[in-house]
């Protein structure tokens, strides 16, 4: 993988997964979001030991393998690199942008988590970021520490660094129409779509809005 991933194709939802401890019942779901055709899905799994985040990301990537999705590990480069992910995002403990663009190599999609810190999303352009995400940008029961971040980072970021931008926290079909049209290329969303009662059918709700 050595030529550039085409950043035109990160526009759309940004499947998260939930904090599932099942292997079996997180594939099961994850197999129904894929479905209705995300533009990425991450594995995150905050509280899972290390052999279980293996044993689901491998699962996953083999599900995104089939369905022509990537994958992205959240906040574990080492876990991306030794399964073979599609690349990794990475939050503001997880490593230096550098080095991680360095390890993924250029095909491989490297986002950050920038929260509300505009000099943050500047170093990850800087560094060869793929794609840089701002949250939470509503009150978020999965980042219920994420400070807020305003609308107005999104429109600064789309206007001055000419990288694609995710919008992270609290994220629903009744809201994500506000961020995208603030400038969001990528609305990350976890519960409003892995609770859906047809989780394919909310993916698609959401391409719809892009």
């Amino acid at each position: 993988m050595s030529e550039r991933f085409p950043v035109a194709r990160l526009r759309g939802l940004y499947a998260v997964t939930p904090d599932e401890p099942d292997t079996v019942r997180l594939l099961a779901l994850a197999a129904r979001v894929l479905a209705g055709r995300p533009a990425l899905l991450q594995y995150r799994n905050k509280a899972a030991a290390p052999a279980l985040r293996r044993e689901q990301a491998q699962g996953l990537l083999a599900l995104c393998r089939a369905a022509g999705v990537p994958l992205l590990i959240n906040d574990d480069l080492a876990l991306a690199l030794e399964i073979g992910a599609d690349g990794a995002h990475l939050g503001r403990d997880d490593g230096e942008p550098e080095a991680a663009r360095r390890a993924l190599g250029a095909g491989r999609i490297l986002g950050l988590t920038c929260y509300a810190d505009w000099a943050r999303a500047c170093r990850g352009a800087e560094a060869g970021a793929d794609y840089v995400a701002f949250g939470a940008m509503f009150p978020s029961s999965t980042k219920p520490e994420a400070p807020p971040a305003p609308f107005a980072l999104v429109r600064r970021a789309r206007d001055e660094l000419g990288l694609p931008v995710a919008a992270i926290g609290g994220i629903t079909l009744d809201n994500a129409a506000q961020v995208i049209a603030a400038g969001a290329d990528l609305v990350a969303v976890v519960s409003d779509v892995f609770a859906a009662a047809d989780p394919a059918a909310r993916v698609a709700a959401y391409r719809a809005l892009f």
